[in-house]
């Protein structure tokens, strides 16, 4: 439960109909067994105590009794249990029938959530049997020797976690937004749904959009094949969502007792507190405190390795094609506005120049301009390598570009006896110069030639300030900035095999070559021709580094959730020393490296972490990250 993980599940049960207390056993059971799966919030299904397909049994005073004896043996059975559990009961109230949520933990039952709004029609006749209820007043009763509130409005509050309030709704009523607009980042629907062709994609859209649009974590807990047939089928068809993704889903006819999935309170509250557009609700609710045990929630499995990247292989081509589409459009109207002549670019042969390379294209094509407009650059030096700098140059001519070989060695030796640096000292004097000479010669280039300079640092590199200020760091578009390391691989990756789809396999050769060699700025000699500077022996694993900037950026995160998630996220890759020791320097990084990041070009937003100073991020470049060290 620390840093806001909550464990939510959702409930099938066994059922006979009309038999409530007979349905005891199979209630205590999965209560048992979601319990000791270290759930926080359980949910059962609407009317789960007696079946929602009782028809006008419901009225029968044994079945109103026998409710009311079930009830008070699961009350009994969570003695010692701090779990919030919600099960659907009818309960007779000042001489009315409710078709009513019972809110139950430790041996307490804790509130009744009487539904508001019932269907009559289509396969639903409620109102022959249920009131109703009007939720404009507090009834107070006595429920199996509990004193407790009955309002559809009342929700409750974790003592141990602010962030958790969990509301709770019946079938299709409708105050769930009422509920998050007081402050319930938890809504539990309890449902009895039948199955008819096309309500299962019906279901699964709404609980998307509703958990999307209230920022909330929603557990729908449907009802089950167990349910008479008379008249209808139900399949137990039942989800949990977070903030319009689907956690768990137990598919119609799946058959599952039970489906958990851990959701992150702090995260939804975070992003509430950033939303001035989130719907306040000012009105008076009714707040009921509960209490969870301190259990920790096992995050083995949940937390993703790679945040920035799509799971499964369609969304993954998906978000690149799009993501290419977004830099290649953003281009284009730069292009058209500056009405540039060319765009120039310094082809390193890496991984970022090459997806510069692949949008400055695709901008030329949907202008209808020739490739030829692009005057691809290469700039050996001191730590250029012939695979990089031949796959620069055979890019460059699959692409149909300029392309200008300028070796900058003569150069930055007389700069150097300028300046007064010695050659051998390779201190940072002797990088920053290479990457400042080409920095200044594709400009020049590009004022020749009426040109744009095309940027090709990425969202990683800008987050650890791994640029060399007015040298790589500078551009007049920069196309990558919104697009952090480990996803540039995979739009790359994309692209090749587009290539190879499209009867280029030259090119996709090539790209792949590029994919293959280790990311290095090529700032120190080569040994024995191969790279000898490593990024990420220098600052750490972009794999880590990528997973830290999506959740301090994203988030807000404190250091030691973050280290928690990546422990889970990295178990038997990296060891807790090695992450704690590059969590601890991107921390140090991204604080001390914000001066560059506030003189950034222009460049698109891919996704939803973007660190741009005129609107994504905006952080003072002296402010003080002492207190981030994690020790």
């Amino acid at each position: 439960m620390q840093h806001g993980f909550i464990k939510l599940a959702a409930a099938v049960p066994e059922l006979l109909i009309a038999a409530p207390t007979k349905n005891v056993p199979a209630h205590t059971a999965l209560i048992d067994e979601a319990y000791e799966a270290g759930v926080h919030v359980l949910a059962f299904p609407e009317l789960s105590l007696t079946g929602a397909t009782c028809g006008d049994l419901f009225l029968t005073d044994s079945l109103i009794k026998n409710t009311l004896t079930a009830l008070e043996q699961i009350r009994n059975h969570t003695a010692g249990k701090k779990m919030l559990v919600f099960v659907g009961a009818p309960l007779k109230l000042l001489g009315k029938l409710y078709n009513c949520a019972v809110a139950i933990s430790d041996g307490h039952i804790r509130g009744v959530i009487p539904k508001t709004s019932l269907p009559n029609w289509g396969d639903s006749y409620e109102m022959r049997w249920f009131t109703p209820f009007a939720d404009d007043q507090y009834p107070a009763f006595d429920l199996c020797g509990d004193h407790i509130i009955c309002l559809a409005s009342q929700m409750f509050r974790c003592e141990e976690q602010d962030d958790l309030v969990v509301g709770c709704i019946i079938g299709d009523s409708g105050n769930a937004g009422q509920l998050a607009g007081r402050g319930a980042t938890v809504i539990v629907n309890l449902a009895a749904s039948p199955e008819t062709v096309g309500r299962e994609d019906y279901r699964r859209t709404v609980v998307k959009a509703e958990s999307g649009r209230l920022v909330s974590a929603y557990v729908y807990a449907n009802a089950g094949c167990d349910e008479s047939t008379t008249d209808g089928v139900y399949a137990g068809h039942s989800m949990i969502a977070q903030n319009g993704t689907i956690l768990a889903e137990n598919p119609p006819f799946g058959n599952a007792k039970l489906i958990t999935a851990v959701a992150d309170v702090q995260h939804l509250a975070h992003d509430r507190m950033k939303m001035n557009t989130f719907p306040k609700d000012n009105g008076e609710g009714f707040w009921t405190a509960f209490s969870l045990d301190s259990r920790e929630t096992d995050l083995t499995g949940v937390i993703a390795r790679s945040p920035f990247i799509p799971e499964g292989a369609e969304a993954k081509r998906a978000a690149c094609a799009r993501i290419l589409e977004i830099q290649s459009h953003g281009l284009a109207k730069r292009i058209r506005a500056a009405y540039a002549k060319t765009c120039v670019i310094a082809l390193s042969g890496g991984l970022d120049s090459t997806l510069a390379l692949i949008v400055t294209a695709r901008a030329l094509d949907l202008l209808g301009r020739p490739h030829s407009d692009i005057t691809a650059v290469t700039l050996p030096c001191f730590g250029t390598t012939n695979r990089t700098r031949s796959n620069a140059e055979a890019m460059a001519i699959e692409f149909g570009t300029k392309f200008r070989a300028i070796d900058i060695k003569e150069a930055v030796d007389i700069h150097f006896r300028d300046i007064g640096h010695d050659p051998e000292d390779h201190s940072v004097v002797y990088e920053n110069s290479q990457a400042r000479e080409r920095t200044q010669i594709i400009m020049d280039i590009a004022n020749a030639e009426n040109g744009l300079v095309i940027g090709t640092g990425d969202l990683s590199e800008l987050a650890l300030g791994w640029a060399t200020y007015n040298g790589d760091h500078m551009s007049n578009y920069g196309v990558n900035g919104g697009v952090p390391k480990t996803l540039v691989r995979h739009v790359v990756s994309y692209y090749a095999d587009e290539c190879e789809t499209n009867g280029q396999p030259t090119l996709a050769a090539v790209l792949r070559d590029v994919l293959a060699t280790p990311v290095s700025p090529e700032l120190l000699p080569a040994k024995d021709g191969e790279i000898a500077q490593k990024t990420e022996d220098i600052v750490g694993p972009y794999d880590l580094h990528d997973f830290f900037l999506y959740h301090f950026v994203r988030y807000g995160e404190e250091p030691s959730k973050i280290f928690r998630k990546a422990q889970a996220a990295f178990a038997g890759e990296f060891d807790d020393e090695t992450i704690k020791k590059w969590l601890n320097t991107f921390l140090r990084r991204f604080y001390s490296q914000q001066f560059k990041r506030s003189a950034l070009p222009d460049g698109p937003k891919v996704g939803s972490v973007a660190l741009s100073p005129r609107g994504d991020w905006k952080m003072p470049s002296d402010a003080c990250g002492w207190e981030m060290k994690l020790d």
